[in-house]
C-alpha cells in the first residue's frame, strides 16, 4: 500500500490500521483492546506519517524541544469499524522520534514512576546522538532508576533519529 511514489500516506496508514484492526478481532475471536504505534518514514521528505491507537505518546525532539504524538484513534481491537486518524510529522536534520513502551513509563522504584516527563528530559540531553545511543541512554536511566529490580512489564524504547546530513536510523532495544 505505502510502496507507490504516488501514494496518499496518510490514506494507506489509514488502510492498514483498518487491516492491522480486523486482524486482532478475527484472530482473538473477541474484543482485544490492543494500543498500536505505526508509521512509514518518507527518506525523500524527512516525514513520517503515522496512527497512535492508543499507545503511548510518541516523543518527537527536534531543535524546538520534544513534542507529544498522542493517541489519534482508540486501541485497536475494540470495534470492528474503528479507525485511527492519520497525521505527519517532519523530522528536521538531528531530530529524533522515540517510542517507549508503557512498561518503561511504568517502571517502579519504591512508590515512584520513571514517568513520561524524566522520558522527556532524557529526549533533551541527547541530542545529535544516534538511535541506538538514545535508546541506550533512556533504558539505561530506567535501570538505575529500578535498582537492577526487574520490572513488572516490557521496558522497550524504539527510536528514529535523523542525522544532520539527513539520513535516518531506526534502533529497538528492550
Amino acid at each position: 500500500m505505502l510502496a507507490n511514489e504516488d501514494v496518499n500516506e496518510a490514506d494507506a496508514m489509514i488502510e492498514v490500521c483498518v487491516q492491522m484492526n480486523r486482524a486482532i478481532l478475527q484472530a482473538a475471536g473477541r474484543v482485544c483492546p490492543c494500543p498500536v504505534f505505526a508509521g512509514c518514514y518518507n527518506e525523500t521528505l524527512g516525514t513520517v506519517c503515522y496512527v497512535n491507537a492508543g499507545h503511548m505518546p510518541g516523543l518527537l525532539r527536534d531543535a524546538a524541544g520534544v513534542a507529544e504524538l498522542g493517541a489519534t484513534g482508540l486501541p485497536l481491537g475494540l470495534f470492528s469499524h474503528s479507525a485511527a486518524d492519520a497525521s505527519i510529522v517532519a523530522l528536521e536534520p538531528g531530530a529524533a522520534l522515540l517510542l517507549v513502551s508503557r512498561g518503561l513509563v511504568e517502571a517502579r522504584s519504591k512508590k515512584t514512576e520513571f514517568g513520561l516527563a524524566q522520558v522527556k528530559d532524557l529526549l533533551l540531553l541527547t541530542p545529535g546522538q544516534s538511535a541506538q545511543e538514545v535508546c541506550a541512554a533512556v533504558l539505561e536511566k530506567v535501570q538505575e532508576f529500578m535498582a537492577g529490580k526487574p520490572a513488572e512489564s516490557d521496558v522497550t524504547a524504539i527510536a528514529l533519529a535523523r542525522s544532520a546530513a539527513g539520513k535516518a536510523f531506526a534502533a529497538v532495544n528492550g
